[in-house]
């Protein structure tokens, strides 16, 4: 029985794009993979990878589908998007982003600082120059933009469901002064609750909880699996066994009962928004 293709959401990823447009290009040209293998002189099975996203095409690949299907320069283009994607985020996160492209609901608790997905620009500069000390002001803007494009995801045309809890210390930790804190805090009013969107503040009042101590991540991908990912200082680890996933659910549905309602959530911002100096 042939592989049904995977379904790839290129408005999220660079590798996502690539593979679309390969396996697009590829069926306008009338072209299997095996004939797309001889004319390009790499494998069946790498193409059919590289064309489902699971692989990052090798340097020399792009020149050599521009050249089989007349495209100019377009996947010589993609690739170094797509390459330094690969570069900036070490190995250790990038399946976990690959998974996050995935997901169909998205559900974050985070102990100390925004998520990544809902950050400012301004906020994010702040936490990479504070953990890269020696980075140079370019390197830390191409890991900005990375942050940045990540985010794409959240305005894709059918975006994750995403409900996000925070501590109360995430919305009471000025990170990188007052008015990159005052335009974080205002980004998070404006996702407090959309169509797509719920954030809720758990206040310090509540005491101890399950999920203390840095970030826990709960993903229904595409094809109807759950995993959860939990995150510290420098360590991240994807849990994909069931008893462990449904363990973290329970938490995190019992803060759902514990934290402010949106309303109430928006309202304590604000006042935290009052509270920074001018």
């Amino acid at each position: 029985m042939a592989r049904r293709a995977r379904k790839l959401t290129p408005d999220r990823s660079a590798r996502h794009r690539f593979g679309a447009d390969l396996r697009r290009h590829r069926e306008a040209a009338g072209m299997t993979l095996e004939k797309l293998a001889e004319a390009v002189c790499y494998s069946r099975s790498h193409l059919a990878r590289i064309e489902t996203a699971e692989h990052v095409p090798p340097p020399d690949l792009p020149t050599r589908l521009d050249k089989a299907f007349g495209t100019g320069e377009r996947f010589a283009r993609l690739y170094v998007i797509a390459r330094h994607e690969r570069e900036i985020h070490p190995e250790k996160y990038r399946r976990r982003m690959d998974l996050e492209t995935r997901a169909r609901v998205i559900d974050e608790y985070a102990g100390q600082l925004v998520p990544g997905l809902v950050q400012t620009e301004a906020y994010a500069r702040a936490l990479f120059r504070v953990s890269n000390p020696r980075a140079t002001p370019a390197e830390i803007e191409r890991l900005v933009s990375a942050r940045m494009n990540r985010q794409a995801l959240l305005q894709a045309t059918a975006p994750p469901y995403m409900s996000m809890i925070l501590d109360e210390a995430v919305i009471r930790r000025p990170v990188g002064g007052p008015a990159v804190m005052r335009a974080q805090l205002n980004r998070l009013i404006e996702l407090v609750d959309t169509g797509t969107t719920v954030v809720q503040v758990l206040p310090f009042t509540h005491g101890e909880h399950a999920l203390m101590g840095g970030v826990t991540t709960l993903m229904k991908l595409d094809d109807g699996s759950s995993i959860a990912y939990e995150e510290s200082a420098g360590a991240g680890t994807i849990l994909e066994d069931p008893p462990a996933v449904q363990a973290r659910g329970r938490a995190y549905a019992l803060l759902t009962a514990y934290a402010l309602s949106p309303k109430q959530t928006a309202a304590l911002m604000k006042e935290a928004m009052e509270g920074l100096p001018a």
